[in-house]
């Protein structure tokens, strides 16, 4: 199950008493725990009904034993498995011995007034382990992995309702331009945004420009698509106010080497065949980044962006080693990209 659906079963009070969670994104899997820790427990039951355990420090038969007892003074029990590493086929070196057996037991008839959580943050699971098919088959399995296009897309909707607002097209897309698929900043952004625009309120591409702060990355992202739209002047424009910063050059020419570097890897693999989801566990980034990186692309030659890539390395080689002034250094390289 996704995400979005298991949130919103939540949010409905439809609490399964087993869940495993799967995948790298924490801030799904703690969201997801907030709003079923929300719902199953009161303030004053926080103490005595909800327990969470270490899996490298403490053995999964601690958290099952607990998980068989009956809440104290409440409804709900909610136990909390962290880091169940025995899941997938990677070393066990952390000594605890965990009765995988019990766990089993457990798993075949949960105790219904428990919500026991197991949390797996690998993005594989070793499905021939009987334990991980008995989970896949019991538990109510979430994968919490990190977001496609349609996802994100799907997710920043909902956090728009939630906060009674409307978000544009054009809003959206320049909220994703600035932070990606960083959940954690783009909900603290748009907490921000409507409490700037108010209930019922519009956040449009120029709201979200006027108030949401940009990193350097982002401004290299930025000036790397002026240059590749032919707007020199816009470019420049960028890199005169990172100076004003009092941005590093070297670090400057770093990120742009990153970002030509993962524009040519986006050419290179989209043209033997490999979706955007693909590209992204290739190498290393969110899906949306890719997608970018591949508009971008269009504008470029294999051969460009690996000569551009060459002149980086030149770059941050003549200024590390005083050959030439550091900024007219960078100046002459963007009017290059810009040829």
């Amino acid at each position: 199950m996704s995400y979005i659906e298991t949130k919103r079963n939540i949010l409905k009070e439809k609490i399964s008493p087993l869940y495993l969670f799967i995948g790298e994104e924490r801030f799904l899997v703690d969201d997801l725990i907030q709003s079923i820790v929300a719902k199953a427990l009161t303030e004053d039951e926080l103490d005595f009904n909800l327990s969470t355990y270490e899996l490298k420090e403490t053995a999964i038969d601690v958290a099952v034993e607990d998980a068989q007892t009956l809440p104290f003074l409440g409804a709900k029990r909610v136990v909390i498995a962290k880091d169940a590493y025995f899941l997938t086929a990677q070393k066990d070196d952390s000594k605890i011995e965990h009765n995988l057996k019990l766990l089993e037991t457990y798993v075949q008839n949960p105790v219904q007034e428990t919500v026991f959580i197991l949390i797996a943050p690998y993005e594989k699971l070793d499905e021939r382990k009987k334990i991980v098919k008995s989970l896949r088959k019991e538990a109510e399995v979430v994968d919490t992995k990190e977001f496609d296009e349609k996802m994100l897309n799907e997710w920043i909707n909902e956090q728009a309702m939630t906060h009674s607002i409307e978000l544009t097209s054009g809003g959206k897309e320049k909220l994703i331009q600035l932070l990606g698929g960083n959940l954690l900043m783009l909900i603290n952004e748009i907490e921000k945004l409507s409490l700037y625009v108010g209930e019922h309120g519009m956040i449009d591409e120029t709201v979200v420009d006027q108030l949401v702060a940009k990193t350097v990355e982002q401004d290299v992202f930025m000036l790397i698509d002026h240059i590749v739209h032919k707007r020199i002047e816009k470019a420049l424009e960028i890199y005169f106010d990172l100076m004003q910063q009092k941005e590093d050059p070297i670090k400057l020419v770093a990120l742009l080497a990153r970002q030509v570097r993962i524009i040519y890897q986006v050419k290179e693999l989209l043209k033997r065949g490999y979706s955007q989801q693909q590209i992204a566990g290739q190498i290393k980034v969110h899906p949306y980044a890719v997608k970018l990186a591949g508009q971008q692309g269009k504008a470029f030659q294999e051969a460009t962006l690996f000569r551009l890539l060459e002149r980086l390395a030149e770059t941050d080689f003549n200024i590390k080693s005083g050959q030439v002034d550091k900024h007219l250094a960078i100046e002459l390289l963007l009017m290059e990209f810009h040829r």
